[in-house]
């Protein structure tokens, strides 16, 4: 059983990868899908407005702060090697720091840097709408499973 400050940063992990699956789960069931419904200008400018948005303190402390955690949790395992929940532990971590946070990274954030370089009402911004959705959102749903995967593997090590 895992106790005292490693619990801690387990139950800490869960809420953090738990809140993030949660946001991208909102985007993968319906923030895109009403993005897309929009005439392609608005739709552009409404997600140029949230990527900025997303970038504020609140949801890059969690994210961020998520991913800092989920690699702190690696470190501790690797160093107390615990007799329960050390593959929970260990692919929890691994599954949100690449799945969820190196994918937003890889491929995410450069659709959003394209389609911030873009004038929302010009013939280039509209014909990349369709493509940014569709790309945007396949990632968006690896990188929502990955960091819910997490959530529950550290949740199934503190059980």
């Amino acid at each position: 059983m895992i106790e005292g400050p490693y619990f801690v940063l387990t139950v800490v992990g869960v809420l953090g990868t738990g809140l993030v699956a949660g946001v991208f789960c909102a985007f993968s069931t319906f923030v895109m899908k009403g993005l897309a419904a929009l005439p392609p200008a608005q739709g552009v400018a409404a997600m140029q407005a949230i990527n900025v948005t997303a970038l504020m303190p609140a949801f890059m402390l969690v994210f961020i702060g998520s991913a800092v955690l989920c690699a702190v949790i690696a470190v501790v395992t690797f160093v107390l090697w615990p007799d329960e929940g050390t593959v929970e532990l260990l692919v929890g971590s691994a599954l949100y720091l690449f799945g969820c946070f190196g994918v937003t990274i890889a491929a995410n954030v450069p659709r959003n840097n394209r389609l911030a370089e873009m004038d929302a009402g010009t013939p280039e911004a509209i014909a990349y709408w369709p493509t940014y959705v569709s790309e945007w959102s396949m990632w968006n749903h690896i990188r929502t499973v990955a960091a819910a995967a997490g959530a529950v593997l550290y949740v199934l090590a503190l059980a």
